[in-house]
């Protein structure tokens, strides 16, 4: 009630505001004027005009007549018009204990039509209720055309509503018991706050819940997770925390979080314990481009040290499969200087949450290149397609020959196992094919060419 007392109040403002400007202002300049006008008379009529009494009766009566004439729709300001109002909610009446509403309408929009006043009066309540009622409606695997209904503050006012009908699907409301697990999210604002932080370990108070929804959605759910955001100042160093209230989503097999889905509870609470987890790798230089005819890399040093090593944080899971972290130099057509000195900027490798080093210098040092021939014994195959097997040919195709270029103190002291050759079988099918040979050193002060192919068999497994 107070809402329409607040509104009628706004309303009558207005009306003030407006009979002010159009009428009592003008209405005084006028007087105004017919005033200097008339000073030449005796000046009867500009004291009865200047009386206060006057203007208030006069503005009175032109008041009268424009209240009368917006009342009989004679003026502009009753003619009807048109407001819409945007993505209104919509109040859906249901058995909600025992039905699931599918394809509900989120939104709709009203078209109201009338006079201005209504129009105005009706934005002010905000009162723009609009239902579907489904109280009487049954389950079936049909879907029923249902017309929405707008619950009007202002009578007077028409209205049309966008739709007007939805079509919505009644299903039985069915439960089952389902595990739960966990799912952390917000990592990149942990990293904010402590990046050498990770999570060790989670207990949730629970294992179970309950999942309520129609049996095809059910039938739908892939995982059932409870949501821990790392986005908490007070996660600041390695410890274990107590949460609460965390809330519990469905998903989907493709990860997608099913909404039409009801968990009781639709919270836990747990711990987490958080740790500092790290691993010291050496960085590798890697090079790229050619050296000038006759040299090679005699030494590399970064920051002034021939091993260098950089400490790398996260999960132990990820900081565990990382050996090294390479950064690549441009040695084209270097050599003939005695030494470059290359500003590097050390990437983190995937799955790195921190660092201890971002940055690093550089120089390698050249000198005469000399060659050595190293027999591999061993070739090894990758990316062997599923259910496949492969077979060299011949023996000679078991074994390939590496030149090896570098200075000679470089080249002695390398051997068989600091390479390996290997062959990429990635989108190789059945049959008998030639696949060229790769390798890799372990020392890239050195540079390895092999020119070889080697003949194998791919077949399928027995």
């Amino acid at each position: 009630m107070s809402k329409i007392f607040k509104a009628i109040t706004n309303f009558f403002k207005g009306i003030y505001n407006i009979i002010d400007k159009i009428i009592i202002t003008p209405i005084s300049k006028l007087v105004y004027k017919l005033g200097k006008l008339l000073n030449k008379n005796n000046g009867r009529l500009e004291k009865f005009l200047n009386k206060s009494s006057t203007l208030l009766y006069l503005s009175l009566v032109i008041a009268l007549v424009f209240f009368f004439l917006i009342n009989s729709k004679v003026i502009n300001f009753v003619e009807n018009e048109a407001e819409i109002i945007t993505n209104q909610s919509v109040k859906v009446e249901y058995n909600k204990e025992a039905y699931v509403i599918e394809d509900l309408p989120t939104s709709v929009d009203i078209t109201l039509i009338g006079r201005k006043s209504d129009l105005y009066l009706a934005k002010q309540l905000g009162e723009n209720e609009v239902v579907l009622d489904l109280t009487d409606y049954e389950p079936r695997d049909e879907a029923y055309r249902v017309k929405l209904t707008y619950n009007q503050t202002i009578n007077t006012l028409s209205y049309k509503l966008d739709p007007t009908y939805v079509y919505v699907t009644i299903k039985k409301k069915v439960s089952t018991l389902k595990t739960i697990d966990y799912d952390v999210i917000n990592q990149d604002k942990l990293n904010d706050i402590n990046p050498q932080l990770s999570v060790s370990n989670v207990e949730l108070n629970q294992s179970e819940v309950v999942v309520k929804g129609s049996q095809d959605t059910l039938d739908k759910i892939a995982s059932v997770k409870a949501l821990i955001d790392l986005n908490n100042p007070k996660f600041t160093q390695a410890n274990t925390y107590e949460l609460e209230n965390l809330p519990i989503v469905a998903y989907d097999e493709n990860g997608k979080i099913l909404n039409n889905v009801e968990v009781v509870p639709d919270s836990v609470s747990g711990v987490v314990t958080f740790t500092s987890y790290s691993k010291s790798v050496p960085v590798k230089v890697l090079t790229t481009g050619d050296l000038v005819a006759g040299k090679a890399i005699s030494s590399i040093t970064i920051n002034g040290k021939s091993d260098f090593s950089v400490t790398i944080y996260g999960e132990q899971s990820v900081i565990d499969k990382i050996n090294e972290v390479p950064v690549t130099i441009d040695v084209t057509d270097q050599g003939n200087n005695g030494a470059k000195t290359y500003n590097v900027t050390i990437s983190k490798p995937t799955g790195v949450r921190y660092m201890t080093e971002n940055s690093a210098s550089i120089v390698a040092n050249f000198g005469e290149a000399k060659q050595k021939t190293i027999e591999i014994s061993t070739i090894d195959p990758r990316n062997v397609p599923d259910k496949m097997s492969v077979n060299a040919k011949t023996e000679d195709d078991r074994h390939v020959q590496v030149q090896v270029i570098g200075v000679q103190s470089v080249i002695d002291n390398i051997s068989e196992s600091d390479i390996t050759a290997y062959i990429d079988l990635s989108g190789y099918t059945i049959g008998e094919h030639t696949i060229p040979v790769q390798v890799e050193g372990k020392d890239s002060k050195a540079q390895y060419i092999v020119t070889s192919s080697i003949n194998i068999y791919l077949s399928e497994n027995d």
